[in-house]
């Protein structure tokens, strides 16, 4: 049996779910609304506070799907009830963010500012230093490909450490050309 999956999902107050048709789950909470279409093979029920995922035999797909479907739900209910955020710091001189409405303009060393839209449920946040961006939203998934995508636009580079990162991720660092020994003119 699935350790994740055998594990409830818990219901804060003020969080709903309602389990449709064909496993469609929509979870209702005060941050917001989230939908989606689970696989028929997972049985999901609501008992009390919590809902329960189950499988229905043991072949490899089924036990793969019921850790997946639990993860997922409670992804769902913590999203909708407490919202997730992803924090990127910018490295370097120049390096900085700044906010235009709701868009984000960073500046990361090309011969133009990037404007990055956000999605639907997708809120930045720059600090005052212009150095610390933060994303914040209800999906994890789309919040966590939204701030991959801003790492991707100026990634870290390993000998100076320039670029943007995740908060809390080690760079690792190369240590860059060594001069030769004896100089130019050395015999």
């Amino acid at each position: 049996m699935s350790r994740i999956g055998k594990m409830p999902v818990p219901l804060p107050k003020g969080v709903t779910v309602t389990i449709g048709q064909g496993n469609q789950v929509a979870v209702k909470g005060p941050k917001g609304q989230l939908e989606h279409q689970f696989p028929a093979e997972i049985t999901m029920e609501q008992v009390a506070a919590e809902v329960k995922v189950t499988r229905h035999s043991d072949n490899k797909m089924q036990r793969a799907l019921h850790g997946l479907t639990r993860a997922l739900l409670n992804n769902m209910v913590l999203g909708v009830s407490a919202g997730f955020t992803r924090i990127l710091e910018i490295e370097g001189v120049g390096y900085r963010a700044s906010m235009m409405g709701k868009n984000l303009v960073v500046f990361l060393g090309y011969s133009h500012p990037i404007e990055i839209v956000p999605p639907p449920g997708i809120a930045f946040e720059v600090d005052k230093t212009g150095r610390q961006v933060t994303i914040t939203g209800i999906d994890k998934q789309v919040v966590g490909q939204m701030a991959a995508q801003i790492r991707d636009v100026r990634a870290p580079e390993p000998y100076k450490g320039k670029g943007v990162h995740y908060r809390g991720e080690i760079v690792r660092r190369k240590q860059g050309k060594t001069g030769k020994v004896g100089g130019k003119g050395a015999k």
